[in-house]
């Protein structure tokens, strides 16, 4: 055991991070196998249990079992701890549990923090943590409070508690598992105006990244606002108006229906309609911002609104031969090329996947099969209803893009060792292009 621990202190925080995002994983699946964590009757291979597992620990939401009808309050309660794990973050709560054992926080615990929260620096981890645990408690506790006055009203005072507080723990880490039973989803309180508020505000405060709501205490004002925030912000509202106003267009649902679809399309993975009977233009359109997706540092997945939106600016400022820049501020070189680079790895990742479920699952229609694979590699969670019937192999890639979307691509590429400077730089020679 020492000699593993030894092991481990030597590996890059990427490193550590996936490792650890992979034994919880394991964990969970093998405690959601034990028959504790079972209804009587009910059998769980392991395939299905790893499945169950990666997508609440990856805070996706897709489900080959009902988790209501499945697991048993224990298995629930299982199910909601790995959202809360993978939603914070394995480093996070790493950290969290150091500091609340009274310990010394090491440089390394500040290092994978740093990498896990995408911020530039380490100092200041301790305070961030502490700050990002309690504006998750305080906004899960919240949530979990406004949600049980619309429970109660079908369910017992008890099972309304237990519902409420996995709702909130859900829908905060962007996760989208429900445990109300048969597949619904939250469709039976599409009309509740009260829920879809309170499941809004929870996704979108969840979605917008930590950092953010720290600067949004601090600063108490846009105009002194980071530059990352006010970027985060404004794609956020953009991609909230423009979503909503698509899916209004193209579906045949209600407003709030509209906005709850856009707003839980790009990560969260709730749905309040049937996902299957929407229209191939609406479905495309959720394609596209579940790829889009959340903000940095937040417990949302997707290539993020800060990527997008520096590849937009870089574009424009390109063609009026103009450096990058955004709200008063210049965009680096190095922003500019992380954000293609992130952007085009996970486009490729996109394409293969897809054309991998196709040889897979050929029964399905391009687009349920598309939408299934941004679903997962986004961490989105959202279906068109296929998840349950798809085959081994369809299973064994949903679980790999929901590992790789949660993780991060390009974080799993500097898990295979780190890129040594080159002491020398060959002479440039143009290429024709375009």
């Amino acid at each position: 055991m020492k000699q593993i621990f030894d092991s481990l202190k030597k590996q890059s925080p990427s490193r550590i991070i996936a490792l650890g995002f992979s034994a919880v994983i394991l964990v969970g699946a093998v405690l959601l196998m034990m028959p504790f964590s079972l209804k009587k009757g009910v059998h769980l291979s392991f395939l299905n249990a790893l499945f169950t597992s990666t997508s609440a620990v990856c805070v996706t939401g897709l489900v080959v079992v009902d988790t209501a009808d499945s697991f048993t309050a224990i298995g629930q309660a299982i199910v909601a701890a790995l959202i809360q794990i993978g939603g914070l973050g394995i480093a996070s709560v790493g950290v969290g549990f150091i500091i609340a054992a009274g310990k010394r926080v090491s440089i390394k615990s500040r290092l994978m923090v740093k990498e896990a929260l995408n911020v530039d620096t380490y100092h200041g981890m301790v305070r961030l943590v502490r700050i990002v645990l309690a504006i998750t408690l305080g906004f899960e506790a919240a949530g979990a409070i406004i949600s049980f006055f619309v429970f109660r009203k079908d369910y017992s005072p008890l099972h309304a508690v237990g519902i409420s507080i996995f709702h909130s723990i859900a829908a905060f880490n962007n996760a989208g598992f429900d445990n109300l039973g048969g597949m619904h989803n939250l469709i039976p309180y599409k009309d509740n105006i009260l829920l879809n508020i309170t499941t809004d505000v929870l996704v979108i405060v969840g979605g917008i990244g930590f950092l953010v709501l720290v600067d949004i205490v601090k600063q108490k004002s846009f105009k002194k606002l980071c530059l990352h925030s006010k970027v985060a912000i404004s794609m956020t509202a953009v991609l909230l108006i423009g979503g909503t106003l698509i899916l209004k267009a193209t579906e045949n649902i209600t407003w709030m229906g509209a906005f709850f679809q856009s707003m839980t399309t790009r990560t969260a993975g709730f749905s309040t309609y049937n996902i299957g009977n929407f229209s191939k233009a609406g479905l495309f359109a959720m394609c596209i911002l579940m790829f889009i997706g959340a903000s940095p540092g937040s417990t949302g997945g997707g290539v993020k609104t800060t990527t997008i939106f520096v590849m937009i600016q870089a574009l424009k400022c390109m063609g009026r031969k103009k450096l990058a820049h955004a709200f008063k501020r210049s965009i680096s070189e190095e922003n500019i090329s992380k954000a293609f680079m992130i952007t085009v790895l996970s486009a490729g990742i996109l394409c293969v996947a897809t054309f991998l479920m196709c040889v897979f699952e050929p029964e399905y229609d391009f687009i349920q099969i598309i939408f299934e694979v941004a679903s997962a590699l986004s961490t989105a969670g959202l279906s068109t209803g296929i998840t349950p019937e798809l085959g081994v192999a369809a299973r064994i890639l949903i679980i790999l893009l929901m590992f790789t979307g949660r993780v991060g691509a390009f974080t799993l590429l500097s898990v295979w060792g780190k890129v040594s400077t080159p002491n020398a730089r060959y002479s440039e020679e143009m290429i024709s292009i375009g």
